[in-house]
């Protein structure tokens, strides 16, 4: 459940890099700036939410690991796919 959420977060994150970037920027190429600016931010959240596995939680970072990779991966990929659309 606890990897729903922070995935949940990244797409939150998303969602406001992409209102700032239109609230500062014009047209879909400040949109794509702003979905590419959100993947090292979602890069240190998802590296935040590890230390915090392995810290706090007592997970090995060999545990952690996979849980980061889908963490990190799943709004970032969503990322990426906002901003080639808009790209284009």
């Amino acid at each position: 459940m606890h990897t729903i959420i922070v995935i949940g977060a990244g797409v939150l994150l998303l969602g406001l890099c992409l209102l700032v970037g239109r609230f500062v920027g014009e047209g879909p190429s400040a949109l794509a700036r702003a979905a590419l600016v959100f993947v090292p931010l979602w890069f240190i959240g998802a590296a935040i939410n590890l230390w915090i596995g392995v810290s706090r939680a007592g997970y090995s970072v060999a545990d952690e690991s996979p849980i980061f990779l889908l963490v990190f991966a799943v709004p970032a990929a969503l990322a990426l796919i906002v901003r080639r659309r808009l790209a284009a």
